[in-house]
């Protein structure tokens, strides 16, 4: 039942608990995570199921669930580089994983709709019920979960994954990345033929889209490739579910793409099944120069392949064309020698010093990459 009468009284109940926690668990064993030198990682909160993370205007981090039903906020108040409050703001959602953050509201997905929680910095002991920015989305679950973020045209940015492993379907939402105003109104498809992306950023020079875009599954352990994308402007078709990987003709949608449909290659491949979720560009001054304007991109790892990979942060380095010039892993080990896993990366953010932080799911965890 997840009406928005019990909506608002879960939130209600939420703000009254505050920042009070529960026992938190072990913290992880980070010793086996291997990094460039110069590097190091540590615990910047305990957060179960932590997906997508946004900041808000005023120093909170809020983290949207999967699996959970809750959005929480977090803070680091004395500048340490971990966050000794949590709030839990909302409960009683359907599958929150994205949140975003504009003009001191935050903005929600669920699977069939955006919510916003206006002045929520201001009311973290005492949060206010959402309201409905839109409820048009559609309800499928299957890749349903969503990445939200605001571009620099100021539009919200919401992709809504295919509804299946590999199909067409008659609704034109599905396999896409959508776009509106703040307001959920002017309701657009930005791009299409994309099975389903969880992360998506804006270079910081150019304000051009770049997506990362899960390959299908039920191929072999070695095909297709996750994606890299770029779309630098509106319309363009990114393959699915006719063509995957740029080069690779899907054995049974290949002979139904339609005439004259042009799709985009991948900016870069990122290896079969390795699920790359969120990303970001790295615009702080704390990594050494070689990492400005590169992007690093969390690999949540396979779940179907006989041998397990991914598991780990990579980054793309660019040259001054946009193009991708190498990818190479920045952050691994939660995959062990065995077969073992101990972390699944889920999103990445940037905190005010530069440090890089990324969410886990598997560990529910935050973490936070420092350059000693």
């Amino acid at each position: 039942m997840k009406t928005n009468t019990v909506v608002a009284i879960s939130i209600l109940l939420a703000g009254l608990i505050g920042c009070h926690q529960t026992e938190e668990s072990k913290l992880p064993d980070l010793s086996g995570i291997q990094l460039p030198e110069g590097y190091s990682i540590s615990v910047y909160a305990q957060v179960p199921d932590a997906r997508s993370m946004c900041w808000g205007e005023k120093g909170t981090l809020f983290v949207g669930n999967r699996k959970e039903d809750k959005v929480y906020a977090l803070r680091d108040e004395d500048g340490d580089g971990v966050a000794e409050k949590k709030w839990v703001i909302a409960t009683g959602l359907n599958t929150p994983n994205g949140v975003a953050f504009k003009n001191g509201s935050l903005y929600i997905a669920e699977i069939n709709r955006i919510l916003r929680m206006d002045a929520i910095e201001e009311k973290l002991d005492n949060p206010p019920a959402p309201v409905v920015v839109t409820d048009k989305l559609p309800d499928k679950t299957w890749h349903g979960w969503k990445f939200i973020a605001f571009g620099p045209d100021g539009k919200l940015y919401v992709p809504v994954g295919a509804p299946c492993n590999v199909c067409e379907s008659e609704d034109s939402l599905f396999a896409s990345i959508l776009r509106m105003d703040a307001d959920g109104s002017n309701l657009e498809i930005y791009a299409k033929g994309v099975r389903n992306s969880v992360g998506f950023s804006w270079h910081p020079v150019t304000n051009q889209l770049w997506f990362t875009d899960n390959g299908r599954d039920l191929m072999g352990d070695d095909m297709p490739s996750c994606e890299l994308n770029f779309a630098p402007e509106k319309g363009m078709h990114f393959g699915f579910p006719y063509i995957h990987q740029g080069n690779l003709p899907d054995p049974e949608f290949a002979s139904k793409k339609p005439a004259g449909l042009t799709s985009q290659a991948p900016a870069a491949l990122l290896g079969p099944h390795v699920a790359p979720l969120g990303m970001r560009f790295y615009t702080g001054n704390q990594f050494d120069s070689s990492y400005r304007h590169a992007i690093f991109i969390a690999e949540h790892g396979s779940w179907n392949r006989t041998n397990p990979i991914g598991y780990k942060v990579g980054v793309a380095f660019l040259n001054d064309k946009q193009e991708v010039t190498s990818y190479k892993p920045f952050a691994e080990g939660w995959l062990k020698a065995d077969g073992k896993v101990t972390g699944r990366p889920v999103d990445i953010e940037l905190d005010k010093t530069g440090a890089l932080l990324v969410s886990d799911d598997y560990a529910g965890c935050i973490y936070r990459i420092t350059k000693k």
